[in-house]
């Protein structure tokens, strides 16, 4: 009984903090606060085999092994409970004010944050005493442990049962009115209808496609371009009611625009690629996709900033999220002519809220932990030896170009293949350089020359195919690329921190003997 009773205040007080949370910020909610306090204080080095292990799902699996936590802490609370109930008590408070404390250290947190975890505590503290004390009468005065009247547990079980049935309304609710919090935000999505651009990208130019079977399309789908960020609840932000601030160091005219404003300027479109300095060698965490914004260096000029090649006192560009989250950006990059965007498109449709509805950056050529703030409230000026922003607090380098990079996409590693012809084919990228040749070998042999697909700029991936006359017995395939400028990408083995994985993809396979 006092298991159970551990577990069933613990689903009250959760139910109750949830509801406590949707009628303010979701954000504050003791799961989410946790978890965003677990990201922020883990290791690098843990959090990149998080990604490599579970990869997107790295959200949903930290957010079970809370709540796995929660349960077996709930069961020992309520074992503590049958024995010394004030100390259960004074637990359960406990758990509580670590909650608190966890949501007011999230970023744009306020002390109203604090209040879904205490409202939780005290409701499971409550519940907790009410089913302990309730236990305790189903044993008859002088009757030995393990012989309570069945009469009496009944009792129990249907307190039990009230009090789910009651957390479960409670939870419901909690829904509900999150649904309705988010659902300004979704119909501004709704009615968003993206402009026509001034300057429209041309069509992927015939042959950029190379439709091997295996090889993924030129254009990423939406739905399935990857998603590498800390939020564990995904900022759905009204687009009507959207602000950026533009100010700082440099600015001499600060500047506060809602999205009508913002896209009254000139808009443009680019087709970009995109990469997390997560993605290690021949990783998934790379996304082709045609975007249309403002340009951003065009925007800063409107500021007054200058770069600091012509004079300018700011080197950084602080870019801030709804959720606190900030990425900093060198300023000469933003302004040096490259298509450095202010996106509110994405593949024709606009930005799905987890790409960063309603503004998101797109910068080509650097990695997105330096470039690609999603859901962006705030542009500040700075310097780099002023500021270092989320992730250069955590190990990683202030500036981070993305690296020459090739990945075979087709044959998978360890494929069991026929003798024969088999296309080997997979993309490469070098971002604002662009790709000029791809070379592939088997067992360590010659280099070979791989056809490449058409480029699309400098700023996108390319495609590329080898075709390989496969011998039987177990081979290795690795590919190498050359950037723009005849820089021959490096086959030293790096890891992905401080700022991006090096080396040669590499494919191990089988061809099976003939007959």
């Amino acid at each position: 009984m006092g298991a159970v009773s551990g577990i069933v205040a613990a689903v009250a007080g959760l139910a109750s903090a949830q509801l406590a949370a949707a009628a303010g910020r979701p954000e504050a909610s003791p799961v989410t606060a946790v978890g965003g306090a677990v990201v922020d204080l883990t290791p690098v080095a843990v959090r990149e085999w998080a990604i490599r292990l579970f990869g997107t799902s790295d959200k949903l699996v930290l957010g079970l092994g809370i709540l796995a936590v929660l349960a077996a802490l709930a069961v020992a609370t309520g074992l503590l409970a049958v024995r010394h109930l004030p100390a259960a008590l004074a637990v359960t408070g406990g758990f509580g004010l670590v909650g608190a404390l966890a949501a007011l250290s999230r970023p744009e947190a306020s002390w109203r944050d604090a209040l879904p975890s205490l409202v939780g505590a005290l409701v499971s503290a409550g519940v907790l005493y009410l089913l302990v004390t309730a236990a305790g009468r189903t044993r008859p005065a002088g009757a030995p442990q393990g012989r309570a009247d069945s009469m009496d547990r009944r009792r129990f079980g249907r307190l039990v049962v009230a009090v789910l049935a009651a957390s479960a309304g409670v939870g419901i609710g909690a829904r509900r009115l999150g649904a309705h919090g988010s659902a300004d935000a979704t119909a501004s999505r709704a009615r968003f209808r993206l402009p026509r651009p001034t300057v429209p990208a041309p069509p992927v130019p015939a042959g950029a496609d190379l439709r091997v079977p295996g090889l993924g399309p030129f254009l990423t789908p939406n739905q399935d371009f990857y998603r590498v960020d800390t939020a564990l609840v995904v900022p759905r932000v009204d687009a009507d009611t959207w602000r950026l601030r533009i100010h700082g160091e440099g600015v001499t005219r600060p500047l506060e625009l809602d999205l009508r404003q913002l896209l009254a300027r000139p808009v443009v479109e680019h087709d970009i690629t995109l990469t997390c300095v997560s993605n290690e060698v021949g990783g998934p965490y790379a996304g082709n996709a045609r975007w249309l914004g403002v340009r951003l260096g065009d925007l800063l000029r409107e500021a007054g900033v200058r770069p600091p090649s012509q004079g300018g006192t700011a080197d950084q560009l602080v870019a801030r999220s709804v959720d606190g989250m900030t990425i900093g950006t060198p300023v000469e990059a933003v302004m040096d002519g490259r298509a450095a965007l202010l996106a509110v498109g994405m593949n024709g449709r606009p930005l799905p809220f987890a790409h960063g509805f309603p503004v998101r950056m797109v910068v080509p050529g650097l990695y997105g932990y330096v470039s690609a703030c999603k859901w962006l409230a705030e542009l500040r000026l700075t310097t780099f030896a002023a500021y270092d922003a989320y992730w250069v607090r955590r190990s990683w380098a202030q500036q981070a170009v993305v690296k020459t990079q090739a990945r075979i996409d087709t044959p998978r590693p360890y494929a069991d293949l026929s003798p024969g012809r088999v296309a080997v084919a997979g993309v490469a990228w070098a971002q604002h350089r662009g790709i000029e040749r791809v070379q592939v070998r088997v067992d360590g042999g010659p280099w070979q020359e791989a056809r490449l697909g058409t480029a699309d700029g400098v700023d996108t991936w390319r495609q590329w195919v080898w075709p390989w006359q496969a011998t039987p017995g177990r081979h290795r395939l690795e590919v190498r690329a050359t950037d723009g400028t005849g820089a021959v990408q490096t086959g030293v083995r790096t890891g992905t921190v401080p700022d991006g994985a090096t080396g040669w993809h590499t494919v191990d396979v089988n061809v099976r003997a003939l007959g």
